[in-house]
């Protein structure tokens, strides 16, 4: 069985239609979709609808705290542009869209796979997963073999031994990563829709079990058109930078 690990879509239909056509030729067997599929981007109606799609023909989803912003209303420390594009995106969305994020749940299990948004200790504190010790932290919080999360932006791999070892690395796109069970692994597929490692290709991960191996993979995409949506939206042009430079 191979999975797709998606993240932090963020309304760039561009690069999440990249995405979801690569996966499929790699051969993509399942979706998991790790939440914030609104937010920054122009096109948070269809990215919205293809989550809901995907869902409907047995992929899994969490929300993302854009979702839930989106939703409820903006976080008190959510930045301006955030906060502006939130209250944009809510004028986009029709009932069944917002009905639909908000039904998305904090967390979902797979067998000895968890999946969330930010982390496990505190899936609806969004804190990030920034460094080596947060990560040993959201470990310790779960019994899963291997956790699933987005929030970050770039792509990373902790794991930690039975013995208390931890260790991380950046991955190499393209590269199968043997991730064996005696170890609990946490991975970040890294940001389909906003990549901020400095390389504007999306990201996404995929798991084939049967190999016990995971990959990461970059997929360029049409990051020209998406930014230009951006300004055309009148949303803050400094998110359509962010998608050509990758940070």
């Amino acid at each position: 069985m191979k999975t797709a690990f998606l993240s932090d879509l963020h309304a760039n239909r561009e690069a999440v239609e990249s995405v979801l056509e690569h996966a499929r030729a790699e051969g993509a067997q399942r979706w998991v979709l790790l939440g914030d599929f609104v937010g920054y981007g122009a096109d948070p109606a269809w990215v919205v609808d293809q989550v809901r799609d995907l869902v409907r023909q047995g992929a899994l989803a969490v929300m993302g705290n854009h979702d839930q912003a989106v939703v409820r209303g903006s976080a008190p420390g959510m930045r301006p542009e955030a906060r502006y594009v939130i209250e944009w995106t809510r004028a986009q969305l029709d009932a069944a869209q917002l009905d639909f994020l908000a039904s998305l749940p904090m967390t979902q299990q797979h067998g000895d796979q968890l999946y969330v948004h930010a982390n496990a200790w505190a899936p609806s504190g969004w804190d990030y997963i920034q460094a080596r010790a947060d990560a040993v932290r959201s470990l310790q919080a779960t019994e899963a073999r291997y956790t699933f999360c987005g929030h970050m932006h770039e792509p990373k791999l902790f794991n930690l031994s039975g013995t208390g070892k931890a260790g991380d690395f950046v991955p190499t796109p393209g590269v199968a990563i043997p991730v064996p069970p005696h170890r609990q692994w946490l991975v970040i597929p890294g940001s389909a829709g906003q990549p901020r490692d400095g390389n504007p290709a999306a990201c996404y991960a995929m798991l084939d079990e049967a190999a016990g191996a995971l990959t990461f993979h970059r997929v360029p995409y049409d990051h020209e058109s998406a930014g230009a949506k951006i300004r055309a939206a009148n949303l803050p042009q400094r998110l359509a930078a962010r998608l050509e430079d990758g940070h």
